[in-house]
């Protein structure tokens, strides 16, 4: 099975999360992260989930899952430890067209999710296929240290560059040739210099 690479906007979309337990936890607080409406189906709560919803940050539907409480989902990610659940779960989601993920079964996905790290608006994905979960998060671990956060502020200072340059009315040629000149210069070096003088 080969996954398609793909960034989702799931801002302010229904996203269900099925289960109580830590892996639902840390599916949740993903999905708040990125602006999603989490809704929270189980009988069970970590204590982490019970704060999510004393905050009011997620929906707790306090009940054992049924094929109505992903009515209206843009994606549901099935994270219980019952097969027969998330088979249902699986079956009631592509019956329906919602995205499915049941974690940790890449037969029972519409898509997989990677394991990331963030410098502001980078966004780093690695993804093994579902085959290696492990290997991703080393991987990620060790990029981590390399690139750090002086990785985002280069970003911003491109962007804002991209924006300058293209307002000039240059060939995209041209445009190519100073944006890789600046990324082969020592611009990297001087904003961790920066970063070390405010620390």
């Amino acid at each position: 099975m080969k996954f398609y690479p793909v960034c989702l906007d799931i801002s302010n979309k229904r996203c269900v999360v099925v289960g109580g337990g830590e892996v639902a936890e840390r599916k949740a607080a993903k999905l708040l992260e990125c602006g999603a409406r989490v809704v929270l189906v189980g009988k069970t709560m970590t204590p982490g989930l019970r704060a999510m919803k004393d905050e009011g940050n997620i929906e707790h539907v306090p009940d054992d899952y049924r094929r109505e409480h992903i009515e209206g989902a843009f994606l549901v990610i099935g994270a219980t430890d019952r097969d027969d659940v998330n088979e249902k779960i699986f079956r009631d989601s592509r019956g329906r067209g919602i995205l499915v993920n049941i974690v940790d079964e890449p037969a029972r996905c519409d898509f997989i999710v990677p394991a990331v790290f963030r410098r502001k608006d980078l966004l780093v994905a690695i993804s093994t296929g579902g085959k290696s979960p492990a290997l991703a998060k080393r991987l990620r671990e060790s990029m981590e240290e390399e690139y750090g956060p002086e990785y985002g502020i280069l970003l911003d200072i491109m962007g804002d560059l991209r924006e300058r340059i293209i307002a000039r009315g240059g060939t995209p040629a041209e445009n190519k040739k100073i944006f890789e000149s600046v990324l082969d210069s020592d611009i990297l070096r001087h904003i961790r210099e920066a970063m070390r003088v405010t620390s």
